[in-house]
């Protein structure tokens, strides 16, 4: 089983940056994938990024590439967020995920970011 715990959500500014934490416990060096979601209110949750183990290579939506990037530190399976160039649409509970080989999903419990414009 993996736990997952995000951290540094908060208000900020449009054009303002954000970097967002999920740190990772428990079977850490059995995921396959990171990543981070996000639901804006009334919408769907999404994808913003994902970190694939195996070969080393992310995906970004396309609404968030170039903007934000997604770094981990496997030796203690945190990885974080850094978001640029925010806007109000940016507006949403991020969500960090993990799959482990393959198999299971685990979410975190989510973090609030709220661009004010």
């Amino acid at each position: 089983q993996v736990q997952l715990v995000e951290s540094g959500g908060g208000l900020v500014q449009a054009g303002g940056s954000m970097k967002l934490s999920c740190t990772a416990s428990g079977s850490i060096f059995d995921i396959s994938i990171m990543g981070w979601y996000r639901r804006a209110p009334g919408k769907q949750r999404e994808l913003v990024a994902v970190h694939r183990t195996t070969d080393d290579t992310t995906t970004y939506a396309d609404s968030v590439e170039g903007r934000f990037t997604i770094s981990r530190t496997n030796a203690n399976g945190t990885m974080y967020l850094l978001m640029n160039s925010l806007t109000p649409e940016d507006t949403a509970v991020y969500y960090c995920t993990a799959n482990v080989k393959f198999q299971q999903n685990y979410w975190g419990q989510g973090t609030q970011v709220t661009v004010s414009s």
